[in-house]
């Protein structure tokens, strides 16, 4: 059987362990009791590596998601816009405005 070790916290802020005692008594959980399940949980996340996206996805997951919004799309341009001759000079054509 492996042996338990005892820690003692000193200089405990009073507001953190109001805070500690209430979590506790609401989970039904003694304050030693919880105190363990918050420290397995805090150093459990750290064994496992993530990557970036991955954890801001986890920090933003509880939010929920949203669907954007679609977004009118112009025509493709004429593609004949700019030509190239072969002296490696660029041709521009202009089209014209006819209501000016």
């Amino acid at each position: 059987m492996a042996m338990m070790a005892n820690i003692t916290i000193r200089n405990l802020d009073d507001a953190l362990k109001v805070k500690l005692r209430i979590r506790a008594a609401r989970l039904g959980r003694s304050m030693e009791e919880e105190v363990r399940v918050i420290l397995k949980e805090a150093l459990s996340q750290e064994d496992t590596p993530k990557s970036l996206g991955e954890s801001i996805h986890q920090r933003f997951a509880n939010l929920g998601g949203f669907d954007l919004p679609s977004i009118e799309r112009e025509p493709i341009r004429d593609r004949n816009l700019f030509e190239y001759g072969g002296s490696g000079i660029c041709k521009v054509s202009f089209i014209a405005a006819t209501n000016w």
